[in-house]
């Protein structure tokens, strides 16, 4: 046993212990992405540097084992520009939007993409309260508004845009739908956009385009005119859900947004839009949306006995994949659930 100091906080430490965990132990926070308590450390991210001003150099906590006489910075000036740095990096390559842009240029900042999955599972009850949860107003805003979720859907750029504003004004002037509530739920503020971080693609070409229509599977008719529930929820079907699953609940996200970070929208050239989903267990992987790091490949390497994901390439081009031996059907359930549970950002999703 013997005594460091963290943030001029005189703390006890014992030999193999990280610097993260005694700074968790003082109550110090240090943020990270790619670590996680139960699973072998593994330096990536590089978001929980720390400075030792005994020895001035930068550490990643997350690895970096405790020395008697270490006098640790985790929250100064320099220690927090390295981390906006290493998130910055990461933001380079991560092409990925955090809303839809629907949902982004829509006044009122409905919740058009949940609201097409509710429609398009049959979850008529759910997308009713849904609707009437974002009422703030005795009308919905859909019937005067001129349809600029509409305009901005990425399905337009394909064939016809989805009927956003229709399926909208057809549920609200059904709200008492088979006993459904009879006043709003839950009154909603609306998400200012302009002061939430959102990450973006950048320039998408016309093949990555078609990459969202991979969640299209079940899309069949179209129908401009929305007139019953069932033809609302098939045409919810053709959104192709541009959104971020994790939006909600992205550490990535999170971190830009207490570093005060902003896109920079010019991507660095590398992981394209594509996505896999299996048909089996609803996992999808999204490769742009990927900070190779590693959480999923190393929750899984107890159960080798079984496909699971990894790496595979060197470098910058290393990607997670399936191994080359198996396909991404192969991946069993309960595998699956572990890795969306520790992914930080919303690359391993369930459909």
């Amino acid at each position: 046993m013997f005594k460091i100091r963290i943030n001029n906080i005189e703390v006890d430490a014992e030999a193999g212990e990280t610097i993260l965990s005694v700074s968790q132990r003082a109550g110090v926070s240090i943020p990270t992405l790619c670590h996680m308590d139960g699973i072998e450390h593994y330096t990536s991210c590089m978001v929980c540097m720390v400075r030792d001003k005994a020895s001035d150099s930068y550490l990643p906590s997350c690895t970096a084992l405790v020395r008697e006489g270490m006098d640790i910075d985790a929250s100064g000036e320099d220690v927090v520009s390295a981390r906006k740095k290493a998130v910055e990096l990461l933001l380079s390559e991560h092409r990925a939007e955090c809303e839809a842009p629907c949902r982004i240029v829509c006044p009122a900042g409905y919740d058009i993409p949940r609201l097409n999955r509710l429609l398009a599972a049959g979850e008529y009850i759910k997308a009713i309260e849904l609707v009437m949860s974002e009422l703030d107003a005795p009308e919905i805003r859909c019937l005067s508004c001129r349809g600029y979720c509409e305009n901005a859907c990425r399905r337009r750029k394909i064939d016809r845009q989805v009927s956003i504003r229709n399926i909208r004004i057809f549920i609200y002037h059904n709200l008492n739908y088979q006993g459904g509530p009879q006043k709003p739920v839950e009154l909603t503020e609306f998400p200012d956009f302009k002061k939430i971080f959102s990450s973006r693609t950048g320039r998408i070409e016309e093949e990555e385009l078609k990459e969202w229509l991979k969640e299209c599977r079940e899309a069949g008719k179209r129908f401009e005119s929305v007139t019953d529930f069932i033809s609302a929820g098939e045409e919810a079907k053709n959104c192709m859900h541009c959104d971020c699953r994790a939006s909600d609940n992205c550490r990535l996200r999170e971190l830009a947004q207490e570093l005060g970070i902003r896109d920079r929208g010019n991507k660095v050239a590398g992981l394209p839009l594509t996505k896999k989903i299996s048909q089996g267990t609803g996992l999808i992987f999204e490769h742009a949306k990927c900070i190779k790091c590693g959480l999923c490949v190393r929750i899984c390497e107890d159960k080798k006995e079984e496909p699971s994901l990894c790496f595979i390439n060197r470098g910058f081009v290393s990607l997670i994949s399936e191994p080359l031996t198996a396909e991404f059907d192969d991946i069993p359930a309960a595998q699956a659930e572990l890795c969306v549970n520790v992914c930080p950002t919303g690359a391993l999703s369930f459909f």
